[in-house]
């Protein structure tokens, strides 16, 4: 589309055209929180977790024992909305020390509010 206009002696005329080869996907946003299951599960030594959030917000996303001792801090940061997968290495968790077969919780918070509790084993 051209708008031509003149002042006094002056003309101007503006171009205005649609972008192309832009493609704005709004879908890849999750419309709540959401805590997926791991996989592979069970695993050894590493497992991907993902998780979704709707707007950006403090997001923790831990590891426990099943007597409720944290194992590892996987995120502890403020995140835009969006999924995000994370890498969950078993022989990293402990400073070094390669965590036992047994069953594991993952625990994500957004802002504080519990979202999810999942169920992960690890299988040597």
């Amino acid at each position: 589309m051209f708008v031509t206009g003149q002042s006094n002696r002056d003309f101007l005329t503006v171009k205005y055209s649609q972008l192309t080869g832009v493609n704005i996907n709004v879908s890849n946003i999750p419309v709540k929180y959401n805590l997926s299951q791991n996989y592979p599960n069970p695993f050894n030594p590493n497992t991907n977790l993902e998780f979704g959030i709707s707007k950006l917000g403090f997001v923790s996303l831990k590891v426990y024992d099943v007597l409720g001792n944290e194992i590892k801090t996987l995120v502890n940061e403020n995140k835009p909305a969006g999924n995000y997968t994370i890498e969950f290495d078993a022989r990293d968790a402990r400073q070094g020390s390669n965590l036992p077969s047994r069953i594991y919780f993952y625990t994500l918070l957004i802002d504080g509010n519990l979202i999810d509790t999942k169920i992960m084993i690890l299988l040597k």
